[in-house]
């Protein structure tokens, strides 16, 4: 989930699912307004999200660049997380480009590529939203999914939303969810959260406004509330040839 905050999809998609008895006409106007359910729905789902003490969770992101002639390029990429909170951590990222590892046992983080077996470690002992925002800041480092960690604390204010609708209901998978559209700055966002009373991301799509090609990002979220893989895997063991570098922070200007 980007920091930027999430969308509505194009209007003709909207308008074609629209719920029963729902016309465009109707619909249009409830963007124009913050749905004081929609934002409690966000919260009842970022308070669950901070319950959450152990999880697997896997995200399959499709993302667009766009040419200089306007053309847009999709890529796709996936991201396997393993937590424990309040501080353990192990991230696998891949696309056809790259492979990373991130190892976070709440005293070191580590960043792993195991293509060219360079690894660097810098200590840091902070939450996992802290974790997140350091990396990003510090580094130019993007966590996955870094708004789960965030979500539901005083890090994810919902007060600055232009705009926020209940768009009904779908299925992501085997899963009812609610599908929400909410709009923030020049970023239209659609979240679908799961119906019931232990409310989880499961889908997310992101649009750009302020590039007039309106790139989209999608996220399908999986989750595992049970997952059985040891703690010793939160620490990084440099495997056989593996290189320590430094981890440079970026230029501020």
């Amino acid at each position: 989930m980007s920091r930027k905050i999430l969308t509505p999809c194009l209007l003709a998609l909207a308008t074609a699912l629209a719920a029963p008895g729902v016309s465009a006409q109707s619909a249009a106007p409830a963007t124009a307004a913050v749905d004081p359910a929609t934002i409690q729905a966000l919260k009842d789902m970022g308070a669950h999200l901070q319950s959450l003490q152990r999880f697997h969770v896997t995200n399959e992101l499709s993302g667009e660049r766009v040419l200089t002639d306007g053309q847009k390029l999709q890529h796709m990429a996936s991201a396997a997380m393993d937590v424990q909170r309040p501080n353990r951590l192990h991230v696998k990222m891949s696309s056809a480009r790259s492979e990373r590892e991130l190892f976070y046992n709440g005293k070191q983080v580590t960043l792993f590529t195991p293509a060219q077996k360079y690894y660097a470690t810098v200590p840091f002992d902070g939450s996992l939203g802290d974790l997140a925002n350091a990396l990003q800041t510090k580094y130019g480092v993007d966590l996955p999914l870094a708004d789960l960690f965030v979500l539901g604390t005083p890090a994810a204010p919902l007060d600055k939303v232009e705009s926020a609708m209940n768009a009904g209901q779908d299925f992501v998978g085997a899963d009812l969810c609610d599908h929400y559209a909410l709009r923030q700055g020049n970023f239209d966002w659609q979240i679908w959260i799961t119906v019931g009373d232990k409310p989880l991301p499961r889908k997310l799509v992101i649009t750009n406004r302020g590039d007039e090609a309106r790139p989209q990002s999608v996220s399908l979220i999986y989750w595992d509330l049970k997952p059985a893989s040891a703690s010793s895997s939160f620490t990084f063991t440099p495997p056989k040839g593996a290189k320590a570098i430094d981890m440079v922070p970026r230029k501020t200007q």
